[in-house]
C-alpha cells in the first residue's frame, strides 16, 4: 500500500513538473552569393523534470542528402549537445525545404544556438490549436483521364489542359504551439504546415520562402522577442499556388504574409496553461528499398521509342509554324488571303488555294502533335534520370531494407510525429483521420533525408512523376510508416 501510494505521489509530481524553455536563433545565410532574404536555424529548448527535449529548424533543402547541410549533420550536432545532457534521441530537426543556400559551418553555429537557449530557459505554460489556410497551396500531381498522373515542376511542361481529369488533394490545417512566459508575454509560436517552399526561384537569390516571411510576419507582431518556429509537414506533392505562372514575377512575400496571419490569428485564441508535459520517443524502422526500378526504366523506354516514333516529318520550323498556326486559328475560314481570294470565279484559283490551306492546316497539325511529343518525351527524360540514379544507390547500398528514424514529441497537447522522407500529403491526412486527435501532427523532412515518399497509388503510377522516380522505397513503406506513426501518437497521449 505504501508503494503505491509513492507512486501515485510520484506520478502527480510528475504530471505537475514546470516546463522550462529557451529559444534562440542564428543566421546561416551563405552570403558568398546573391541573397533576397535570410535563412535562419532556430534553437528551441524544452525541459520538463527530468525530461529535456531539443527542436531545431532549418531553413535548408534538407537535413543531409541534399544541398549544404551534409550527411553526418546529424551526428554532429548530436555529440555536440550530448555534453550539455541531451540525450541523441531527444534532438529533433526538422528542415522547412526551402532552397535557400546555407553556411559551410553549420553544425558549430546550430550547437551554439541550442545552448544559448539552454542559458535562457524561463518557466512556460503551453498551448496547442489549429488554423486553417486554404489560399497558399495546390497539390501539384495531375490526374490524368488515361489514368496516369503527371507532376508540376519547373523541370517540365505541363500537360494539355483536355487531358487532366483532377487534381490531388492539400492539407490546409496549421497546427499550432503557443509558450507564453510566467507574465503571459510570448517566446515562442511552432507552427506547422504542409508546403513547398519554391515560390522564388534560384534567380532571386538565397530565400528562406514563404516561411521566413511568415515567421518574419509573426516575430514582428508578437514583440518582446518571441521566435516563430516553422515545421514543415507532409508537403512532398503540395506546391505554392500557382507556382508555375509565368505571366507574373514569383514572389513568395504575399503567401508568406498570409500564413503569418492565419498563425496570428489562430495562435491569438489559444489559452495557455501550465501544462509540464513534456514526452519524446525515437525509432528507427527498416522500410523495403524500391526492387522495381529496372522495370520502370524498362518501360519508359520503351514508351521513348513510341514516341520517337510517332514524330511526324514536316516542311516547316518554328519560325514558319507560328504564323501559320496562327491565321488558321483566327481565319480558319480564310487563313491564307483575303476574303475575296476565296470567292473568285475562276475555279482554278480558288482550288489551289483551298489546296494551299489544307496542305499547311496538316503541317500545324503536325507541328503541334511534334511539340506535344517533345514535351512528354522532356518529362519521361527527366524522370528515366531520377529512376537510374536511384537504381545506382540502391546497388550501391547492398541491402533490401532502408534504416528511417521516426521520432514522436508532445508538449503539453501539442503531439508530433516525423519522418525523415518527403512525405506526400495524404500520407499525413491518413494517419491523422486515424488517430482522431486535432492536436495530433505528421511531418517530413526530419531527422534525416531518404528522398520522396510517395503512396502506394502515386508509387505505382504509370503517367511518372517526381514523386513515384525519385524514391528509394518500395511501396510497402507507406503501412510501416501509417502503423509505427500511430503506434508513437498513442504512446504519447499515455
Amino acid at each position: 500500500m505504501k508503494l503505491i501510494f509513492l507512486l501515485l505521489l510520484v506520478s502527480i509530481a510528475t504530471a505537475r513538473a514546470e516546463m522550462l524553455a529557451g529559444v534562440a536563433k542564428v543566421d546561416i545565410t551563405d552570403r558568398t552569393g546573391p541573397v533576397n532574404d535570410p535563412c535562419f536555424a532556430k534553437a528551441l529548448v524544452l525541459k520538463s523534470g527530468g525530461t529535456t527535449a531539443v527542436l531545431i529548424t532549418l531553413d535548408a533543402v534538407a537535413v543531409g542528402g541534399i544541398g549544404r547541410v551534409g550527411n553526418g549533420f546529424m551526428a554532429t550536432v548530436r555529440a555536440g549537445l550530448q555534453e550539455l545532457g541531451i540525450p541523441p534521441s531527444n534532438v529533433v530537426v526538422n528542415a522547412s525545404h526551402c532552397h535557400g543556400i546555407v553556411r559551410g559551418d553549420l553544425e558549430p553555429l546550430v550547437i551554439q544556438a541550442v545552448k544559448t537557449a539552454m542559458q535562457n530557459l524561463v518557466p512556460v505554460k503551453t498551448g496547442s490549436g489549429l488554423g486553417s489556410e486554404t489560399r497558399i497551396s495546390e497539390n501539384r500531381r495531375l490526374k490524368m483521364k488515361d489514368g496516369s498522373t503527371v507532376d508540376m515542376r519547373r523541370a517540365y511542361s505541363m500537360p494539355r489542359d483536355e487531358a487532366v481529369a483532377s487534381v490531388g488533394p492539400i492539407d490546409p490545417q496549421v497546427g499550432l504551439l503557443r509558450l507564453d512566459r510566467s507574465d503571459g508575454t510570448s517566446l515562442a509560436v511552432l507552427y506547422q504546415f504542409a508546403c513547398h517552399p519554391i515560390m522564388n526561384p534560384p534567380s532571386k537569390g538565397c530565400s528562406a520562402d514563404y516561411p521566413g516571411y511568415a515567421s518574419k510576419v509573426i516575430e514582428e507582431a508578437l514583440g518582446g522577442g518571441a521566435m516563430a518556429f516553422f515545421v514543415q509537414g507532409c508537403g512532398g506533392d503540395i506546391n505554392p499556388v500557382r507556382y508555375k505562372e509565368v505571366t507574373r514575377t514569383a514572389d513568395a512575400e504575399p503567401l508568406g504574409t498570409m500564413l503569418g496571419a492565419t498563425v496570428l490569428a489562430a495562435a491569438r485564441k489559444i489559452e495557455t496553461k501550465g501544462d509540464g508535459v513534456l514526452k519524446v520517443s525515437n525509432a528507427t524502422i527498416a522500410v523495403p528499398r524500391a526492387a522495381d526500378y529496372t522495370a520502370r526504366i524498362s518501360r519508359i523506354d520503351e514508351e521513348q521509342k513510341k514516341l520517337l516514333a510517332a514524330l511526324k516529318p514536316t516542311n516547316i520550323n518554328f519560325k514558319s509554324f507560328l504564323p501559320l498556326l496562327l491565321q488558321h486559328k483566327l481565319w480558319p475560314d480564310t487563313p491564307s488571303h483575303y476574303s475575296q481570294s476565296y470567292l473568285h470565279d475562276q475555279a482554278l484559283d480558288r482550288k489551289a488555294i483551298l489546296q494551299l490551306d489544307a496542305d499547311n492546316r496538316l503541317l500545324v497539325e503536325n507541328y503541334l502533335s511534334n511539340i506535344e511529343i517533345m514535351e512528354r518525351l522532356t518529362r519521361l527524360n527527366a524522370n528515366m534520370a531520377l529512376l537510374k540514379m536511384h537504381l545506382k544507390q540502391t546497388q550501391a547500398a547492398g541491402e533490401k531494407t532502408l534504416d528511417a528514424e521516426v521520432c514522436g514529441l508532445r508538449v503539453g497537447d501539442f503531439k508530433l510525429v516525423t519522418f525523415p522522407g518527403e512525405v506526400t500529403v495524404q500520407v499525413g491526412l491518413n494517419i491523422k483521420k486515424a488517430a482522431g486527435d486535432v492536436n495530433a501532427h505528421v511531418s517530413g523532412y526530419t531527422n534525416g533525408y531518404i528522398w520522396y515518399t510517395p503512396t502506394v497509388e502515386q508509387r505505382l503510377n504509370p503517367g511518372y512523376a517526381q514523386e513515384d522516380c525519385d524514391t528509394l522505397v518500395a511501396p510497402e513503406w507507406q503501412k510501416i510508416f501509417e502503423t509505427k506513426a500511430l503506434e508513437v501518437l498513442t504512446n504519447l497521449d499515455r
